[in-house]
């Protein structure tokens, strides 16, 4: 087989065995080589990393001496006395900001709506008109005034007609049944043509009352209307 040791031998100075430390030789001298390459690598890697990952002057820049050391260092000279770089910007153009004016204007007052007082304008005129109208006095029985009152409330008129109705007929015929006009209007309504009061138009006041009562209140719906319209007009 081999020869074995039994003491360590001196082994000579050599890459291997730098301090000249008396071992014994491993029988696998490339077993131990590899193991120190491999740590060698190990802590290569790890300084590598330790390098780059922490910042070597971390620790020296937070200490008041490098704060001072900074403030020692004129802000004109660099690198051994080497002038400093100064960039010098433009003048950049004034902004100006303007702005419209703004006009404010008062809110429009609303125009009030008037109240009307329609009910006390047309009552107070209704009786005016009312006041207005002529009154006459019951006419005596037997006369042509007489039959035209009691026609006139046979027809539903009240007593507030009657001054009408005889102030009208009284200003065209006087209530005279034969009273003619040269137009051509005759009896006591003046009909033009007196004709078409139908028969007994020339002597009988029945006849021409009734066909009189008839036309007023068929145009001027009362004896005041016809009355209110002579009045204006002259004739009805």
């Amino acid at each position: 087989m081999g020869r074995r040791a039994t003491e360590a031998e001196i082994v000579p100075l050599s890459p291997a065995n730098p301090v000249g430390v008396a071992f014994k030789r491993s029988r696998h001298p490339h077993v131990r080589s590899r193991a120190a390459i491999a740590g060698f690598a190990f802590i290569a890697v790890a300084g590598f990393a330790l390098v780059n990952v922490i910042d070597p002057f971390s620790g020296t820049t937070t200490t008041p001496a490098y704060a001072e050391s900074l403030q020692q260092i004129p802000m004109t000279e660099r690198y051994e006395g080497a002038p400093a770089q100064e960039l010098t910007a433009p003048d950049a153009p004034a902004q100006t900001i303007t702005r419209e004016p703004v006009s404010v204007k008062a809110k429009p007052t609303p125009t009030p709506t008037p109240t009307p007082t329609p009910t006390a304008s047309k009552k107070s005129s209704s009786s005016s008109s009312r006041s207005s109208n002529p009154s006459a006095p019951i006419p005596t029985a037997g006369t042509a005034r007489d039959l035209g009152y009691q026609m006139m409330q046979a027809r539903g008129w009240g007593d507030d007609q009657w001054g009408c109705l005889d102030s009208l007929w009284s200003r065209e015929s006087g209530w005279r049944v034969n009273a003619a006009n040269p137009s051509g209007a005759y009896g006591i309504p003046q009909a033009l043509p007196g004709s078409k009061m139908g028969p007994g138009w020339e002597t009988d006041a029945s006849v021409q009352i009734n066909w009189g009562l008839g036309y007023i209140a068929g145009r001027y719906g009362t004896p005041c209307g016809a009355w209110a319209h002579s009045e204006s007009s002259g004739w009805y």
